[in-house]
């Protein structure tokens, strides 16, 4: 076996296999003068050998050898060194075994006698599949680094999305476009009381509301109030636990699109029982504290009716020594004027001091407001004040608190001719309207006046505690306990006003058809 120079590229090394040895001679010495270094063998055991030992990327081989042939070599090779190139050499006419070299996957051939520039074009087609491999595998091999990495940012960016819904602390739940729950974190669980293997894949996202809510909150998804189309942001809710409560939250979600079509929606849950409850306990903490301080705040107002109870007592004994019924009358009244004065103060406290839920029961809201303008028709009257009625017929009996929203409507139409007796326009023509009005699933009081109006700065404190325009013959409580009333039956209170021109306050209460819809 000879061995000359070594080159530096790992492509320069060749294996040379043949019998006859003016051959292996005459190809080293044109191997050595382009510049290869030559390894060569005289069989093919020997030239199995010697590729295994020097690993060449190029082998020239015989076919015909005694022994092992060529084709047997090409399939060692073959199995040792899939990439190594395989020039096989044949005799003259011998087109079979080149044909069978070709489909062993043999580089080339060359037919004998070889000439140079055979040789030359068979070594330049091994040397660029070589190459091409070689540059193949290094870019295979930095592609599988590149995708290796990439591999590695997604899942370690899927790991921390995962930490991060399962770790949060509202609850996260989402559906596929049938409503099927795919997604139920930690925080859910939590929430709800059931597992996510309870859920995922086994239920529909709209078993967590109440009846009625789901449709309510695909509506407002698809509406504009809250956060724009398509999006939820800070809605109120409550959704059902697994043993039955009724749990309220704060929700915000989105709808889910996939090229355009929605692909399912995911919504986030907050847990809003603790907030309520100490709301809850803000509120009744004010109103017992309002309370406190109505006594201090009130001391004048009361001092006025004890001084109205004495005045009129001091007559009524004097009608009674002197025998005169007018003087009698008049005491009489006011006794009973500043009566009525301390129960409507107590009954105002009480009702603002406690929290209550509506007393409903079934009644006509047209007969309540009727029966409010015939109670404040003769002090309208007194004051030259016309009282309007305008009371829509298509209000039929609904459930109410009938107590409740007689107290609510004797205050505003109470504060309304007062509006008008306090104008300071007195050539006015002065009136009070009284309406009522049916809107869909809600009814609406309207109760409106064309008195003296109020200006910015009294209605930013309109609501606030113990405020009154009345002076000393106001407590500030009227209102106070109307829009508590309005709250507790889960309606709203609302008004309109202008210097001079006049108020309209606007109360609006569920049209409730049977006490099972509160």
């Amino acid at each position: 076996m000879v061995k000359t120079r070594k080159r530096f590229d790992a492509m320069s090394k060749i294996l040379v296999i043949d019998d006859e040895d003016s051959i292996r001679k005459l190809l080293s010495i044109s191997l050595i003068y382009k510049g290869y270094e030559v390894v060569t063998a005289e069989d093919g055991e020997e030239g199995i050998e010697a590729f295994k030992k020097e690993s060449p990327q190029i082998v020239l081989t015989d076919i015909k050898m005694p022994g092992m042939d060529g084709i047997e070599v090409l399939k060692r090779i073959r199995r040792l060194d899939p990439d190594a190139r395989v020039i096989v050499i044949t005799g003259h006419g011998d087109m079979k075994s080149a044909v069978e070299a070709l489909q062993l996957e043999a580089s080339d051939f060359i037919n004998k006698p070889i000439t140079d520039e055979a040789l030359s074009v068979a070594l330049k087609r091994a040397e660029e599949i070589l190459w091409m491999k070689s540059k193949l595998r290094d870019y295979t091999s930095d592609l599988e680094a590149k995708i290796k990495e990439a591999t590695d940012e997604l899942r370690a960016a899927h790991d921390f999305q995962q930490n991060l819904i399962q770790n949060s602390i509202d609850g996260i739940i989402a559906a596929d476009r049938h409503g099927s729950v795919i997604v139920f974190n930690q925080g859910a669980e939590n929430l709800l009381g059931y597992s996510a293997d309870e859920v995922i894949a086994k239920m529909q996202m709209d078993r967590i509301y109440p009846s009625g809510v789901a449709e309510m909150i695909k509506e407002e998804l698809n509406g504009e109030a809250y956060g724009g189309k398509d999006r939820l942001v800070n809605y109120e809710s409550v959704i059902i636990s697994k043993n039955g409560e009724e749990i309220p939250v704060r929700i915000s979600g989105a709808i889910l699109f996939d090229n355009g079509a929605t692909a399912g929606v995911v919504c986030f849950f907050q847990d809003l029982r603790q907030i309520k409850r100490l709301q809850k306990e803000l509120i009744e903490n004010e109103r017992l504290s309002a309370t406190g301080q109505a006594v201090a705040g009130m001391a004048h107002y009361v001092k006025n009716i004890l001084n109205g109870l004495q005045g009129g007592v001091y007559i009524v004994n004097t009608g009674l020594r002197k025998n005169k019924s007018d003087v009698l009358r008049k005491g009489w009244g006011m006794v009973e004027n500043n009566v009525a004065k301390i129960s409507d103060l107590v009954t105002n406290m009480l009702i603002y001091s406690k929290d209550r839920e509506p007393e409903l029961a079934p009644c006509f809201p047209n007969d309540i407001a009727q029966e409010v303008c015939d109670l404040m028709q003769e002090k309208a009257r007194q004051s030259k004040i016309e009282l309007v009625r305008d009371l829509d017929p298509s209000i039929n009996e609904c459930f109410l608190d009938p107590n409740g929203i007689h107290r609510c409507l004797l205050n505003l139409v109470g504060n309304a001719i007062d509006s008008c007796v306090l104008d300071p326009e007195k050539d006015k023509t002065c009136s009070v309207a009284i309406g009522t009005r049916k809107e869909g699933d809600w009814i609406r009081f309207d109760i409106s006046d064309n008195g003296a109006g109020m200006t910015k700065e009294v209605q930013e404190k309109l609501f606030d505690r113990f405020f009154s325009t009345k002076g000393p013959k106001g407590t500030g409580l009227g209102l106070l306990v109307t829009r508590k009333i309005v709250e507790e039956h889960g309606g709203s209170i609302s008004y309109e006003s202008d210097p001079g021109e006049g108020t309209t306050f606007t109360m609006r209460l569920p049209y409730r058809r049977s006490p099972e819809e509160a």
